[in-house]
């Protein structure tokens, strides 16, 4: 394992930093233990990894080198909100009958003996009971778990109102998963060089310049009403793979993330136009945007987002408990003052 991260790493022309190190070590040594128990049947072996640290300090490239390395065929990574997608979906099959969600965790661990989690978070009261549970079944029936996190367990569920809830799941994190910190101190991301779409501002709901951006043709459809998930949706335009809607639409609606999920699977540039500035707006309008900037980087499409103002003013600091990563992943736009 420790030599597939460095020949991953001498691919991207990086070295690894001590702390991805120790990681990569960690990770292997967990695996090795976890294979060795599983066979031997003791009681309460580590259940799992949970690696967590600050935004773009290497975890998910760490995840991406275990992962490929780990010599088993039953095994799966899975990303935040793509997960619970499924594992809602996959509910509905038990319909009618007792606990669909242990019968779901069941069927899980029959075909998966590592599940890698990556960007593993919970703000959602609905999110915590599901992966509290859903963790508890999984760690029972023998399945290893490896999370990757910005949170240490202690602050992933950070609104009172439910963290009482969700603090068997944080307890079963700390005493049954080795819990690792890893923070190099630099932002990764913010030298790559790496660029996915383009941040451009001052822009207001009523500009064109989306659509100039965009490259829509003579072929393109404007001022469309459609539906998503029983909700009515209007576009902008679109045209083949392309989309462009509003942040009103988008955000200050009932969306849901199977909703971005679908858009972005659907679209593979999408625009969103007049995005203002988070701190004006309800914490469930800032979570939508947070969810969709996450969904959009990782099913790579192509985002351009014509804001009101600039990074630094788009959301003033501890105005949102995740902004720190979905800041992180839109400095890897292209900004351009318009």
């Amino acid at each position: 394992m420790r030599a597939h991260f460095t020949a991953l790493l001498g691919e991207h022309g990086f070295s690894a930093d001590p702390a991805q190190q120790i990681a990569i070590d960690h990770l292997g040594q967990w695996l090795s233990a976890f294979l060795a128990r599983r066979s031997r049947w003791l009681s309460k072996p580590v259940a799992g990894v949970y690696l967590w640290g600050g935004v773009g300090r290497g975890k998910s490239f760490v995840m991406d080198a275990f992962f490929a390395a780990a010599p088993l065929e039953d095994k799966r990574r899975v990303h935040f909100h793509a997960f619970l997608q499924e594992l809602q979906q996959r509910m509905l099959a038990y319909t009618g009958k007792a606990d669909p969600l242990d019968r779901v965790a069941g069927d899980i661990a029959k075909s998966t003996r590592l599940l890698c989690f990556d960007e593993f978070h919970v703000h959602d009261i609905g999110d915590a009971m599901l992966l509290g549970r859903l963790l508890k079944v999984l760690v029972e029936k023998g399945v290893g778990v490896v999370c990757t996190s910005n949170y240490a367990p202690q602050d992933l569920c950070p609104n009172p109102l439910y963290r009482e809830r969700f603090k068997p799941a944080i307890s079963l994190l700390e005493q049954r998963f080795a819990v690792l910190h890893l923070d190099g101190g630099t932002d990764y991301r913010q030298n790559q060089g790496y660029k996915w779409g383009e941040y451009i501002w001052p822009v207001v709901e009523s500009s064109c310049v989306l659509g100039e951006r965009l490259g829509f043709t003579e072929n393109a459809e404007y001022g469309l009403e459609t539906t998503l998930n029983h909700h009515p949706l209007k576009l902008r335009a679109r045209e083949r793979a392309m989309l462009w809607l509003d942040f009103s639409e988008l955000c200050r609606q009932p969306r849901s993330s199977a909703d971005f999920l679908w858009l972005c699977g659907e679209y593979r540039q999408v625009a969103v136009g007049g995005v203002t500035c988070l701190d004006a707006e309800g914490i469930d309008v800032q979570q939508r945007f947070l969810n969709f900037v996450d969904i959009a980087y990782d099913s790579g499409v192509q985002l351009f987002l014509g804001c009101e103002a600039g990074l630094d003013d788009l959301c003033q600091p501890g105005s949102h408990v995740d902004f720190s990563r979905t800041r992180s992943r839109l400095q890897q736009l292209c900004q351009l003052k318009y």
